[in-house]
């Protein structure tokens, strides 16, 4: 495995809640992640962007805990996460790609689970606030399977907010949601990292990145194409952030093509 730009998503700041060396992720002979260094401080609103199958999905599961890397290591709040990934997802939130709650709970029963899991104090009352918050009072009673979903969704970032996390890790958290809570949620998000929470976030949407990241990195095929403020990565002051995207990932598929090709012509 390679290890381009492995240094690009490095923070300055000492006070680190994520630090990875070397992280990598492989399934047999295809790499589905490079190895690279991670470093996201406490505080900081992080994004990591690029298209479908980019391998943002991948580095998220990695940093929460929920793959083990094939090289190198990582620490999320001083653990672990290979070695205890349990007690990882107990200090975290984490809003997973395309994850529902059960079917056959409510939202309240799933709020309500949630919380006694993560021994939340006054659970009650933090489940009435988020049912309410997500405007989701009239399905209470209402099975999840049953839910649209949008209203899942909404199930999941309660989830996810209700034991309010020094750290949250979100994997497309707006999927499903309409333009309402889509501001609703930015809003809070961005209210949680000025009052001193950190984010750490994957999207293919490039609009949150400016309105909403300190730093972000832009990934294609598994390798860092760029990395750091959004200003610094723009050309000048003409270029917009969907002009970076396209001149950087445009750039790799176009070279991923050029690979491709060549190899074929080669076994003619």
């Amino acid at each position: 495995m390679t290890k381009p730009c492995a240094r690009a998503l490095m923070s300055n700041a000492e006070d680190a809640l994520v630090v990875a060396k070397d992280l990598g992720k492989r399934y047999g002979e295809f790499i589905a992640l490079h190895p690279l260094d991670v470093k996201v401080s406490a505080g900081e609103f992080f994004g990591v962007f690029g298209p479908n199958g980019a391998g943002k999905s991948t580095f998220i599961k990695l940093l929460t805990g929920q793959l083990r890397p094939s090289i190198g290591g990582v620490e999320v709040l001083g653990i672990n996460a290979a070695r205890n990934p349990q007690k990882l997802k107990a200090n975290i939130g984490i809003v997973p790609e395309s994850e529902s709650p059960p079917s056959y709970l409510t939202p309240i029963e799933f709020l309500q689970f949630v919380c006694k899991l993560r021994a939340v104090e006054d659970f009650e009352s933090k489940v009435e606030h988020w049912m309410d918050w997500f405007g989701l009072d009239e399905k209470k009673d209402t099975m999840c399977k049953d839910l649209s979903k949008g209203q899942r969704q909404k199930v999941m970032l309660a989830a996810a907010f209700i034991h309010e996390p020094r750290l949250l890790f979100l994997d497309e958290p707006f999927a499903n949601l309409d333009p309402i809570y889509q501001r609703k949620c930015r809003q809070w998000l961005l209210d949680h990292v000025a009052n001193g929470g950190t984010i750490f976030l994957c999207s293919h949407v490039l609009e949150m990145a400016e309105r909403m990241c300190n730093r972000m990195a832009i990934i294609n095929n598994g390798k860092v194409l760029a990395a750091g403020n959004v200003k610094d990565m723009k050309l000048n002051a003409e270029e917009t952030l969907e002009d970076v995207f396209i001149r950087l990932v445009g750039h790799s598929i176009e070279e991923a093509e050029r690979r491709s090709d060549e190899g074929l012509n080669e076994e003619e």
